[in-house]
């Protein structure tokens, strides 16, 4: 009988090589053969006749639609960002950098899902079972039905799970499991693909969900080929600084849901809490006393979060001044750097600039540069703006103010944590809260002048001075 073999398959030209090679003597490239599984061919006499195959052409009318339900999952933040629940039979990925806590958020997933709802199974290949039993101790972990299985064959966990057919399964990770007739580590991309299409196999017929969590490479990227992402129904990435309190859980890919949703959760001695009024708890600790301090309204998904951004400016004799980001975009900075050197007069070629958004997000949206274009300013004049002051606008390159998305969110969020003036784009005509006085403006130069030289005029800075 044929067994299968393994071949080396250059991913530049397609060459097929029978042992692996730093690089590939047919189109030079290094580094490029990848092993994969050749199966042995079918005799022509074997192959199943199509009238008996179980799928068939059928009209898209006459499909019946799935009668199922979601799973409900530990937190609300959690729920959210999948799209209600989990879907059975799906197959969830997600990605962090180490130590942000995957591990912690999983086993708070599993052990929540067994009291709540069946048996749940957390595979460990990283841990063994005393380990995962003292993080359960710490975080106060205690469910009846809640099996740990330290096992690294994905040959064997595949059979445990057919043996004790649970309700949910939980792998940690893809990258540690293997398979024994692959004759490559745990973790290159032969293995890593061909265990994640077992298990893919695996909850489409049992109908079992199944959780991977996945390493990431220096970049951010999920370690392992981008065929993995395709393989998967959901690809999530647990955001966060690990020397902050704050992790975000976002969707990059989701085949029963939106994307544009976000889980917000904040770090503890027990655990990853659930943070309902994100916005709230970003501000707490805000110092409305000091200049360079401003509050930008950033999209996370479909949910307004309201920020601080802090700036600082600090003269330098140096030919090079810096230019350090934390949470922001580097290359956006040095834009709006030139911006306020060329269109608003501020002289920041002697000046080192830091940026820094409370709280260790990470914002990628240009709606936030006029609060970091403001605070930059605000802490070269030493005048501080209102604490009252919300600021939302993109920033062209000739200075001018862009209109941003979903600006009426963002207002309503504004106005529900107690701040009374907004400036905004002069484009936008939105439908403001009676409480919230809007000031439009049409470029970044008038709302400098605005903001940090008419501000102790301003009646609420009075009473906060």
């Amino acid at each position: 009988m044929a067994k299968t073999r393994t071949l080396f398959v250059c991913q530049q030209c397609g060459a097929q090589q029978s042992r692996w090679m730093g690089k590939c003597p047919e189109c030079g490239a290094w580094d490029s053969l990848v092993e994969q599984l050749i199966a042995p061919a079918r005799p022509s006499g074997a192959s199943r006749p199509a009238a008996l195959s179980p799928n068939q052409p059928v009209r898209l009318r006459d499909v019946p639609l799935a009668d199922f339900q979601r799973l409900p999952v530990y937190a609300e933040e959690f729920s959210r960002v999948l799209g209600g629940g989990l879907v059975p039979g799906s197959v969830v990925l997600i990605g962090g950098d180490p130590g942000v806590g995957k591990s912690t958020l999983l086993g708070q997933v599993a052990a929540h899902f067994a009291a709540s709802v069946g048996p749940a199974l957390y595979v460990s290949a990283e841990e063994s079972a005393q380990q995962i039993r003292l993080r359960a101790e710490r975080l106060g972990l205690a469910a009846d039905d809640l099996f740990v299985l330290a096992e690294t064959s994905l040959d064997l966990i595949i059979e445990h799970i057919r043996t004790l057919r649970p309700r949910l399964v939980i792998v940690d990770s893809i990258q540690t499991v293997y398979l024994p007739e692959l004759t490559s580590a745990a973790g290159s991309v032969s293995q890593v693909r061909e265990g994640a299409l077992r298990l893919m196999q695996l909850a489409k017929e049992t109908a079992i969900p199944i959780v991977l969590v996945g390493h990431v490479t220096k970049e951010g990227a999920i370690a392992g080929p981008r065929v993995l992402e395709h393989i998967v129904d959901v690809v999530l990435y647990l955001e966060g600084d690990r020397f902050h309190q704050f992790r975000l859980l976002r969707g990059v890919k989701n085949r029963f849901g939106s994307t544009n949703e976000v889980g917000v959760f904040e770090m503890a001695g027990d655990g990853l809490r659930e943070v309902r009024n994100p916005s709230q708890v970003f501000l707490a600790e805000r110092n409305t006393h000091s200049p360079g301090s401003t509050v930008a309204v950033t999209l996370e998904g479909t949910r307004p979060l309201l920020v601080e951004v802090q700036a600082l400016t600090s003269h330098t004799g140096n030919a090079q001044p810096r230019r350090t980001t934390n949470g922001f975009d580097l290359n956006r900075l040095l834009m709006l750097t030139a911006v306020l050197s060329k269109r608003v007069g501020l002289p920041l070629f002697n000046q080192d600039l830091y940026v820094n958004i409370v709280g260790g997000l990470r914002i990628g949206e240009p709606a936030v540069d006029l609060a970091v274009a403001l605070a930059i300013a605000s802490s070269y004049r030493n005048q501080r703006i209102a604490p009252d002051v919300v600021c939302l606008g993109e920033i062209g390159l000739s200075g001018e103010l862009r209109s941003v998305s979903q600006l009426d969110r963002r207002l309503s969020e504004a106005a529900k944590l107690g701040f009374r003036q907004a400036v905004i784009p002069a484009h936008t005509t939105p439908e403001a809260p009676p409480n919230l006085a809007v000031t439009p403006v049409r470029s970044l130069a008038e709302a400098v002048e605005l903001l940090t030289r008419n501000v102790r005029s301003s009646p609420s800075d009075l009473q906060q001075g």
